[in-house]
């Protein structure tokens, strides 16, 4: 295609013919100081003659340049926008601590839960191995789970008891008719407790941070290039501070920085509470919860309260 029919001035198309543009495919493998320099023009017209002659070859170079330019395996940030926003979660089955976390625990991140015992960590870490497998048409993932047990404490009697109430609610509430579906890929994995192995017999420190810091690039690579979700839970210990002992969850300073998401778990007064500590775009806030017979499900408070633990 020749650079006479490109919708530019007389003068332009004379000064590109001169120089030796004499198709339009010439001019896309030019930069524009070149051009300046061999047309004597200034910046902004070889801009606009480089943005006309891509427009009319139907490839947009510029664009194109910007694109190589960013590092491989970057990203910008509207694209990392549209993925927060797009992103596959994992009903925890409580709307309410659902709300504060978006809609659940989100794939392709690290979510870390803690709290004292007794409060329903592994109670919340079974659920969502049952949740995950929803299927698709009632609105879920319609995934597979790993449970990592590092402390011998799973009950197979318990995940039982959730997954048929899990199904029964589907039936309930989805008119959902028994039938054969293939789950597809892992889409949660569960460790409980990431803790277990790190609190005893340790005496090496500097070991255990090395280890613990790279097992948490491990989990956080895995979590994105398979787009699931690592459910951390972990334990408590206390601290001392501002001259009293304080909880706050195990491992350290240092590994409350290697999970995407860290949620805390904590008594208010008689009733269950879970409170997003960390979240590079959730609200801190905190909502309450119930352990009930069926599983995770809404406590009787039906409003948040915006509580600050520890």
């Amino acid at each position: 295609m020749e650079v006479s029919s490109l919708p530019i001035s007389t003068a332009q198309r004379g000064k590109l013919i001169s120089s030796g543009y004499t198709s339009i495919s010439s001019l896309l493998s030019v930069s524009p100081s070149q051009l300046v320099q061999d047309l004597n023009i200034s910046e902004n017209e070889a801009l606009e003659i480089l943005r006309v002659a891509s427009w009319r070859s139907g490839s947009d170079k510029i664009d194109r340049e910007r694109r190589l330019s960013i590092v491989n395996g970057a990203q910008t940030a509207w694209d990392m926008l549209n993925e927060e926003e797009s992103s596959i979660r994992i009903t925890t089955s409580c709307s309410n601590l659902d709300d504060i976390l978006g809609g659940g625990i989100s794939c392709k991140e690290v979510t870390e839960i803690g709290g004292v015992p007794g409060i329903g960590k592994t109670q919340i870490g079974i659920q969502l191995a049952v949740n995950v497998q929803i299927p698709s048409d009632c609105g879920g993932v319609e995934g597979k789970a790993i449970y990592i047990d590092t402390e011998g404490s799973f009950m197979v009697e318990r995940a039982l008891q959730i997954a048929e109430a899990c199904a029964e609610d589907i039936q309930e509430y989805n008119s959902f008719q028994t039938k054969d579906f293939h789950a597809c890929h892992i889409k949660v994995v569960v460790v409980d407790s990431i803790t277990f192995h790190f609190r005893q017999d340790f005496e090496d420190m500097a070991l255990r941070t090395r280890l613990l810091g790279g097992m948490a690039l491990k989990l956080m690579n895995l979590a994105k290039k398979f787009n699931l979700a690592v459910v951390l839970l972990n334990q408590v210990t206390t601290k001392y501070s501002e001259g009293s002992f304080q909880l706050t969850l195990a491992l350290g300073d240092s590994w409350s920085h290697a999970s995407t998401n860290r949620i805390i778990l904590f008594w208010n007064g008689d009733e269950r509470y879970a409170y997003i500590d960390k979240s590079p775009y959730m609200k801190s806030a905190s909502a309450p919860y119930a352990v009930t017979q069926k599983g995770i499900r809404n406590s009787t408070s039906s409003k948040y309260k915006r509580v600050k633990l520890m």
